[in-house]
């Protein structure tokens, strides 16, 4: 199963000389660029632990790409991906989001199943890798 998370996430991995794109057009319309990761990517998860501290004040992608690369060397089989943040005044929130290394093996999510009152249901989703191990040593 391959997660489906944020923009891109739909097309083939983007490569390095891709993500840098998208990162300088990130710089150049002035956004703040973070670089974070997970190993456990249900859709609710929303806060990944974020690999140093956000980059308000760089210009050039060939620095977020360092970051990138050192958060891949740290976290080889974890979900990373990029944010960018929009500070302007009545936006001042995520504008872009994309995923720039997956694991080898994604999990996926198993679809649990509850009866409640009468014959309702309820449903949610668990990912398999919560199952596993314990945080951190998921992959």
């Amino acid at each position: 199963m391959r997660i489906t998370q944020g923009t891109f996430s739909f097309l083939p991995d983007l490569t390095n000389e891709q993500i840098s794109k998208q990162l300088q057009y990130a710089l150049d319309k002035g956004w703040a660029l973070s670089v974070e990761y997970t190993d456990d990517p249900h859709p609710r998860n929303t806060y990944w632990e974020m690999f140093g501290l956000p980059m308000f004040d760089i210009a050039d992608a060939a620095g977020v790409m360092m970051e990138v690369e050192s958060c891949r060397k740290t976290f080889p089989n974890h979900y990373i991906r990029i944010m960018a943040f929009d500070s302007t005044h009545t936006v001042e929130s995520v504008v872009l989001s994309f995923i720039v290394n997956r694991p080898k093996d994604e999990p996926g999510f198993r679809l649990t199943r509850q009866e409640i009152n009468g014959r309702s249901m309820r449903y949610s989703t668990e990912s398999y890798a919560v199952n596993r191990a314990p945080e951190g040593s998921r992959y």
